[in-house]
């Protein structure tokens, strides 16, 4: 079990849950279709994505696009073949493929990055670890 699970309202479950396992290789771990609850993970990663309701926790009633101001970072193995099977199935990217250097002190971790926004809005940025340097990178946008 992961430490952080964040579960998503949706307007429609059986489509988000759809894009998650189809377009973006989650897998349904266990659901409770009559209520519209479904749990996924990818690799050591979860949500869960539930159907909204009368009974849903909520602050405000939902506006599309839901998830407005928050978006989440999955790392994955492989960011850039995830990227490249949204495209070529017309998915469209909200922010490219890209390498990128955040700087944290003394030091710059790298990793491979896109953002894709799933049916409801939700932003969420795959990326894959390129590891830690010392030296200011000299490729790739640099978060100084």
């Amino acid at each position: 079990m992961t430490s952080l699970t964040p579960e998503f309202g949706c307007t429609d479950a059986v489509a988000s849950v759809a894009f998650y396992a189809e377009a973006l290789g989650f897998t349904v771990e266990y659901a409770r279709p009559a209520q519209g609850f479904y749990h996924l993970t990818r690799e050591g990663s979860a949500l869960m994505l539930e159907q909204l309701g009368p009974d849903s926790w909520a602050l405000a009633p939902p506006e599309p696009p839901l998830g407005r101001g928050m978006h989440l970072q999955i790392t994955i193995d492989d960011a850039p073949a995830l990227a490249a099977h949204l495209t070529a199935q017309s998915v469209p990217l909200f922010r490219p493929l890209e390498e990128a250097w955040y700087r944290d002190g003394a030091r710059w971790h790298g990793q491979t990055q896109f953002v894709v926004a799933d049916p409801e809005g939700y932003l969420l940025r795959f990326a894959s670890p390129l590891g830690t340097v010392t030296e200011r990178p000299t490729t790739g946008r640099i978060v100084d």
